[in-house]
C-alpha cells in the first residue's frame, strides 16, 4: 500500500517541507482548499522533489474548466507526469458567500466541470480542438496561440471527491477516480458508496478498473503519550465539526446515530466546542479515524482499506507528527 500526506506548509515553505516529507519515504503529496492556494504549493513541491502530487480537493464550481485544465496541464509537466487533479463541489454557503459564485444543481455542474476538463486535456494531448457543449459551460474554441503542447505522459487523471449517492454516481460516470471523503466509515463505504459508484459505472458503460478508489483517513498518531493525547483530542474536535454539518449526516445515519448531527449543530451555534468534542465517543472515533503509534495506525489503515485500494491519503490531527514518526508510518504501510 502507498501513502500520500498533506503538504502542510504555506507557499513560502512548501518546497523545503516537500523535501523533508519526501525523505521520510512517503509516496505522494496532496493539498486541499485551506488557508492557502491549493495549486501553488504543489508547483513548488514538483520542482523540489520527484513525488507524485494531487489536489484533494480543489473546489471546481467557482472555477472554469479551462482554468482547471491549464493548471492541471502545467502541474503535470512540472511533476514529470505525476499530477492528479482532484475536484470537489463544496456546499452552498461556501460557493455563494466565500467564493462569490453561483450555486445550483451541484451534481450536474460537477458532471460538466469534470467532463469538460477531461475533454480539454484530452484534446490538447491529441492535438485537436476541444468539443464540449454543456448546459453550463462550452469549450469549442481553441486557437493554436492558446493551445499548450502535448505532454509525453498523456493527460493527467481527473478525480472527483464525493460523499452522497448522487455525487458518487456522477464520479463513476465521468471521472478517473473517486476520492473518498475522510469523514467516513467502512459501513457507509460498503453499504452506500460502493453501490452508488457501481451504478454510475454501469450507467456510463464503464469497467470498474476505469475509476480508481482513493480513500482519505483521519489519523491520530503519536509516539509519546503527550503526542498521542493531543492527536486524539484533535481528532475528536475535527470529527465533531464534520458531524455537525448536514452534508455528513448520511455517514452518521449509516451508523444508526443520525440524531447526533442536529445535536452537534446546536452546540456549534452556541459556541460549545468542548461539549462537541466530548460527544464523539470512542466507538465513533474508531469507526472513522485511526489512532495509535505509527505501526498501529498503519495496521488499521491496511485492515480497513487494503481490499479497496492500494493507495491512501492520511490527514493528521493534533499537530504534525515528527518526521521520524512519519517515516515509521510509511515503512509500516509499505510492509502491510
Amino acid at each position: 500500500m502507498r501513502i500520500d500526506l498533506r503538504l502542510d506548509a504555506a507557499p513560502t515553505d512548501a518546497a523545503a517541507r516537500a523535501v523533508e516529507l519526501a525523505a521520510t519515504g512517503i509516496d505522494g503529496l496532496f493539498t486541499f482548499e485551506g488557508q492557502h492556494d491549493v495549486f501553488l504549493p504543489l508547483a513548488l513541491a514538483a520542482q523540489a522533489t520527484d513525488l507524485p502530487i494531487m489536489t484533494n480537493i480543489a473546489v471546481a464550481l467557482p472555477r472554469s474548466p479551462m482554468h482547471l485544465a491549464h493548471l492541471a496541464h502545467d502541474l503535470h509537466a512540472l511533476s514529470g507526469g505525476q499530477f492528479t487533479l482532484g475536484l470537489g463541489s463544496q456546499v452552498k454557503t461556501h460557493i455563494e458567500r466565500r467564493y462569490g459564485s453561483t450555486w445550483s444543481q451541484p451534481a450536474k455542474r460537477m458532471r460538466e466541470a469534470v467532463a469538460a476538463t477531461r475533454e480539454i486535456l484530452a484534446a490538447w494531448a491529441e492535438g485537436r480542438r476541444p468539443e464540449f457543449r454543456g448546459e453550463f459551460t462550452r469549450h469549442d474554441f481553441m486557437p493554436p496561440t492558446f493551445t499548450p503542447e502535448p505532454l509525453p505522459w498523456g493527460p493527467p487523471p481527473v478525480m472527483m471527491g464525493a460523499l452522497g449517492p448522487l455525487m458518487t454516481r456522477t464520479a463513476g460516470e465521468v471521472s478517473d477516480g473517486l476520492l473518498v471523503m475522510p469523514f467516513n466509515t467502512i459501513r457507509h463505504i460498503e453499504e452506500r458508496t460502493l453501490p452508488a459508484l457501481r451504478e454510475g459505472l454501469e450507467r456510463a458503460g464503464r469497467a470498474p478498473d476505469e475509476v480508481a478508489l482513493v480513500p482519505e483517513v483521519i489519523t491520530a498518531m503519536g509516539t509519546t503519550d503527550e503526542q498521542y493525547q493531543a492527536a486524539v483530542a484533535g481528532a475528536r474536535s475535527l470529527l465533531a465539526f464534520y458531524a455537525s454539518t448536514p452534508a455528513y449526516a448520511p455517514v452518521l445515519d449509516a451508523e444508526g446515530i443520525g440524531d447526533l448531527q442536529p445535536y452537534l449543530q446546536g452546540l456549534q451555534r452556541e459556541g460549545r466546542l468542548q461539549e462537541m468534542a466530548a460527544a464523539i465517543d470512542d466507538d465513533l472515533l474508531d469507526a472513522i479515524a485511526v489512532r495509535g503509534t505509527p505501526e498501529e495506525c498503519a495496521a488499521k489503515i491496511a485492515a480497513r482499506f487494503g481490499a479497496l485500494s492500494d493507495r491512501v491519503c492520511a490527514y493528521f490531527t493534533g499537530g504534525v507528527p515528527p518526521l521520524p514518526a512519519i517515516a515509521d508510518l510509511a515503512t509500516a504501510i509499505h510492509e502491510s
